[in-house]
């Protein structure tokens, strides 16, 4: 009778672990593991209507996360440099980057909320932690196929709001 009772609490013990892990996982909060640049420049890899940027961009590294249920998001960028031209290695004069959180990409219902600029620095470093502009009128516990995108802040009206990197290798989230 003991061991029966000690397997049926090791299984139990698993099973809530297991359960725990999973619902931190699926819960309302995405992660994306990694940070790439966008190595396209056609306006046919326009992502959600959103233009790419018109060089090609790399990163070394990276993440992002946002919390569905309260709006508030992070993201850290590291290495976000131009691959091409004359400046490449720089970022050259971009100097504030924005996240862009983009729910229902594509679909009539889709919403994209974005981050206030951040600077970026010479090496291509940028971070930011606080909420998405619009979360508070829309709640984003509804966002299905979340994606996440920088794009180029105000501080270059010619190429403002162009994305030039996105996340990868999501988990979380509805899909």
């Amino acid at each position: 009778m003991k061991k029966v009772l000690a397997m049926l609490f090791l299984v139990l013990g698993v099973s809530a672990s297991f359960a725990q892990t999973t619902s931190n996982v699926v819960g309302n909060v995405v992660r994306w593991k990694t940070i790439v640049g966008n190595i396209t420049v056609s306006n046919n890899d326009a992502v959600a209507g959103i233009k790419p940027g018109t060089t090609p961009w790399s990163t070394t590294s990276g993440r992002a996360s946002v919390n569905l249920s309260t709006g508030q998001g992070s993201f850290q960028v590291k290495g976000l440099v131009l691959n091409g031209g004359n400046a490449t290695g720089t970022p050259d004069g971009v100097d504030q980057v924005e996240g862009s959180l983009i729910c229902d990409a594509g679909q009539k219902d889709q919403t994209i909320f974005t981050t206030l600029p951040v600077p970026l620095d010479a090496r291509g470093n940028a971070e930011f932690s606080g909420s998405f502009n619009g979360t508070s009128e829309a709640p984003l516990a509804s966002c299905n196929n979340p994606l996440f995108l920088i794009r180029i802040g105000p501080d270059l009206p010619g190429a403002n709001q162009r994305w030039i990197a996105t996340g990868a290798v999501r988990f979380g989230g509805q899909q």
